[in-house]
């Protein structure tokens, strides 16, 4: 408007030659803005911002009727890295109900860049494809699924990812066979998992995960640390695990993932398939699972 006055023309030709001229202009409403973020963020490749979108694809939505980009995690320390990173003062905020934090960004140029360039779309659980990732950010990027949807399991030593889009899910079973060698790939009417086991497999994919980290959720990194510190390099050979444990291992996760939706212990046997007394026995037996009920408890 200024420039309009001071030319002594219309508001509609500044807004002319401006686009004759290809000149960059603020998106319409933005100086209005309470929160800030840079926009343009998911437009230049580099390995945080690598980390920051595989984080999203484990643990990000993308509102069908707004314009709003939300990460959400139970641990809030990490929302407030990626919310730093994001160049955004927008508010974190917890679900009462399920004790989870979220961090809702408010951006068309941000949603617009998810869906059009990474191929992120409202309800994408379910189908969407691995983005094309540059080979020397793929490290950085599955290091943000993992934070997201990735599971440690110390008593055993295995690693589960669990996801919904079968593509997504063959594809990252790919690149981590291309790096540190075979990974199960299993799948129900509704998820897909893939499975890395064995003391010398699962230290070699963190190795590839962790080397040269920026961001991280600290947590996952000190239970990594934790589990060799004390390991001897002679005892890091791979145990082939029997399909039972395979079995036990898989509806562990299916109780775990019901049961912090609905700290329901019946309804979360039920979804296992699993008696009451098989969850007491776990939580008995197996001090990873009980202190993954726990963490879930103290909500």
């Amino acid at each position: 408007m200024d420039i309009a006055v001071l030319a002594g023309v219309s508001q509609k030709t500044v807004n002319v030659v401006l686009r004759r001229n290809d000149v960059k202009r603020r998106a319409r409403g933005s100086w209005k803005r309470k929160y800030q973020v840079n926009e343009d963020y998911f437009k230049t490749w580099s390995p945080t911002m690598a980390y920051v979108l595989g984080f999203f694809a484990a643990d990000g939505c993308i509102s069908g009727q707004t314009q709003t980009v939300s990460f959400a995690q139970n641990e809030i320390e990490i929302l407030e890295d990626i919310r730093d990173e994001l160049g955004s003062n927008h508010r974190i905020v917890k679900n009462d109900e399920t004790g989870v934090y979220i961090l809702n960004i408010h951006s068309k140029i941000m949603k617009d860049d998810l869906m059009n360039i990474h191929g992120m779309f409202p309800a994408k659980s379910n189908t969407f494809n691995f983005p094309d990732v540059p080979d020397e950010y793929l490290s950085h990027f599955i290091r943000g699924y993992y934070d997201g949807d990735g599971s440690l399991y110390k008593k055993t030593f295995y690693i589960v990812f669990v996801g919904g889009s079968e593509v997504f899910m063959d594809r990252l079973r790919q690149i981590i066979n291309s790096h540190i060698g075979d990974c199960r790939f299993m799948s129900d009417k509704t998820n897909y998992r893939i499975h890395i086991s064995g003391k010398k497999t699962i230290k070699s994919f963190l190795d590839w995960i962790y080397k040269n980290k920026n961001i991280f959720l600290k947590r996952k990194f000190e239970r990594f640390i934790d589990l060799y510190k004390n390991l001897p390099e002679e005892s890091l050979e791979n145990r082939k695990l029997k399909r039972t444990n395979d079995s036990v291992i898989y509806r562990k996760e299916v109780f775990l993932r019901k049961y912090r939706h609905c700290f329901d212990i019946q309804k979360s046997c039920n979804e296992a398939k699993i008696n009451y007394s098989t969850y007491v026995t776990w939580v008995k037996n197996d001090l990873d699972f009980k202190a993954e009920i726990e963490t879930i408890n103290s909500k």
